[in-house]
């Protein structure tokens, strides 16, 4: 990046969390430096930035406020991303761009958008960039992902089945609650003078454990120091999206925070296919104890299809999680055993790489009876004998992936925007 390159935060949070109040305290306490400020929001009016405006001295007369409404720059409104980027920083210099995000945005795709711009397969160039030649990034770098968690309405948004309208797409208030914890540098914990200290560290502690990297930061109406969540200089792509705290566990399993606060985690591997009605049981009542589930599991009868698991507060997702590596052509194997060795080590004669691997994150968890329930979930030997095609199956079904080489984890997906997955009651 170049040295004027303008450093941009982006601010997230789900609604009423305390974003809006956040950035009028950074614009009040900004000090020297002079900030733009791009928000968005779902509806017509964009009611955020007349908040903005009335609270401070910046206005959309001068151009340091650009209003994004009716859509969601995690998807719709990527490219007007884009555009309003460009705009505020090719004739201009700031020291910093905030960023705030509407309440169902993921901050992930976000990400991706300020970091790749048109290298996105599926985003066409902007009228910004048709009319100037300019690429909209040229000026700016993501300095920083920041996300506000409403401490006093925690625990509620997790346990909440709440149904978020994001232009036609339904989002799970608990889901969004986590994507937006595991995918930033900085935690602002707001509402604290709502709590009181125990409840505190028990919310802290669930943080650190979904997102281990970021740095928690407490305050009460947004307060928060302007030189911790501008141009700090802690984004980094790759590792933000690798920190999440279910993949840490999977690559460096850890000693929990379970001793202190009672959040604990376990990751359960098998090599056996999940019984589909005994793991649908087991799922129709997951303690409410479990906060967070991901990985990849193998269920009887889908023996061409890893199946992936997403579990976040009262939302339980299952995606396609992409083709075993025991389902590809001989030339296609043998690529993947070169390029992955470790592969020799766990592969079986008869089933290949088929397998679970499932990391559950919870409080208050007794996490060897969850245990027991998912092994007893696995096929009996006298189930390894029998037509697996029989078992009743109540889980969603998804066509053959035409090219998925490894294993899955949805992640990727999701990564690529190209998240399949199903919202399941399967008790319904």
């Amino acid at each position: 990046m170049s040295e004027q390159s303008t450093p941009v935060t982006v601010l997230s949070g789900t609604l009423g969390a305390g974003k809006t109040t956040t950035l009028n305290h950074l614009l009040r306490e900004s000090g020297g430096r002079e900030l733009a400020v791009l928000v968005n929001d779902m509806g017509e009016v964009n009611v955020d930035a007349e908040l903005v405006a009335e609270s401070s001295d910046i206005s959309a007369e001068e151009e340091e406020l650009v209003e994004l409404s009716n859509g969601c720059i995690c998807c719709e409104l990527r490219g007007d991303l884009l555009d309003a980027i460009g705009a505020l920083t090719s004739e201009r210099s700031y020291d910093g761009i905030v960023v705030e995000s509407t309440g169902v945005a993921e901050p992930l795709p976000v990400a991706q958008t300020l970091t790749l711009g048109f290298d996105q397969s599926d985003l066409d160039p902007t009228e910004f960039y048709e009319e100037t030649g300019i690429e909209p990034l040229e000026n700016c770098h993501l300095d920083t992902t920041v996300t506000v968690v409403d401490a006093h309405q925690f625990q509620s948004a997790m346990e909440s089945d709440e149904i978020l309208d994001d232009d036609g797409t339904e989002k799970h208030l608990g889901d969004l609650l986590v994507e937006q914890v595991e995918f930033c540098d900085v935690l602002v914990l707001n509402k604290c003078d709502l709590v009181d200290e125990a409840t505190l560290d028990e919310i802290e502690a669930v943080l650190e454990t979904l997102q281990p990297r970021a740095e928690i930061i407490r305050t009460t109406h947004g307060e928060v120091d302007v030189d911790t969540v501008v141009d700090t200089g802690r984004f980094d792509f790759d590792e933000a999206r690798q920190s999440a705290g279910w993949l840490q566990e999977l690559q460096e399993p850890h000693a929990s925070a379970e001793e202190e606060h009672g959040v604990g985690s376990f990751v359960f591997e098998a090599r056996r296919p999940f019984h589909p009605e005994r793991f649908a049981e087991l799922l129709d009542d997951l303690p409410s104890s479990v906060v967070r589930s991901k990985g990849h599991f193998w269920l009887a009868g889908r023996e061409e299809l890893a199946m992936s698991l997403n579990v976040a507060g009262e939302s339980i997702r299952i995606a396609p999680g992409g083709r075993w590596i025991a389902t590809l052509p001989p030339e296609e194997r043998a690529e993947q055993f070169e390029a992955h060795p470790e592969l020799e080590s766990m592969w079986d004669d008869e089933w290949g790489d088929r397998g679970t691997q499932l990391v559950v994150i919870g409080t208050e968890m007794d996490a060897t009876s969850l245990e027991d329930r998912l092994a007893d979930c696995l096929l009996t030997d006298e189930d390894m004998e029998a037509d697996w095609s029989a078992f009743e199956d109540r889980f969603p079904t998804f066509e053959r992936p035409e090219a998925e080489p490894e294993k899955a984890d949805a992640d990727e997906a999701e990564q690529a925007g190209t998240d399949d997955s199903e919202e399941i009651g399967l008790a319904d």
